[in-house]
């Protein structure tokens, strides 16, 4: 009866090398789809990181030597000493919100300190309402809305002037 009911996984399906309970597979390096995608996610992400602080050393060298022939002095100089950023910290500057200086909780309406929870409504101004006061007019919301739109129709729409043309 044992033999009936294998409790191993079937030949050509293994469990996930990060062993988090899925079936992984030879071309994704025995992950499964999640831990292959975050894989070539923080490698892509390394990548893109060295190749930023190679191009600003570069970038230095260049500015190191272009002042050290306008210099008299004979002293070589060095280029200064940049270390890489964790991962944990790139991961979470961009992911920082621009939140108001409030000492309200999150997950709690900041008008009526209601709790939200997962139904609370962001704010452009970037404090977080219940329902009722969502809407920029019952918070008293500060957040100028007609500003981005200009400088969007500005971007947009660059201004074009014809030559004056000269009388004869």
């Amino acid at each position: 009866m044992a033999e009936e009911h294998r409790c191993e996984a079937p030949e050509g399906h293994r469990l996930c090398a990060n062993n988090c309970g899925f079936f992984g597979s030879p071309a994704t390096l025995n992950l499964c789809s999640k831990c292959y995608r975050d894989l070539r996610l923080k490698e892509e992400q390394a990548s893109s990181a060295k190749s930023a602080v190679e191009k600003s050393l570069s970038s230095a060298a260049a500015s190191a030597s272009a002042s050290a022939s306008s210099c008299s002095s004979t002293a070589p100089l060095s280029p200064p000493a940049l270390t890489l950023p964790e991962a944990a910290d790139e991961i979470s500057a961009p992911g920082a919100v621009a939140a108001a200086p409030s000492s309200t909780q999150p997950g709690r309406c900041s008008t009526c300190r209601k709790r939200v929870g997962l139904t609370g409504f962001p704010c452009r101004c970037g404090i977080m309402f219940c329902g009722v006061h969502r809407y920029p007019e019952r918070h008293g919301c500060t957040f100028d809305f007609k500003k981005p739109g200009k400088e969007a129709i500005s971007k947009a729409n660059p201004v074009v002037k014809a030559d004056k043309l000269h009388k004869i």
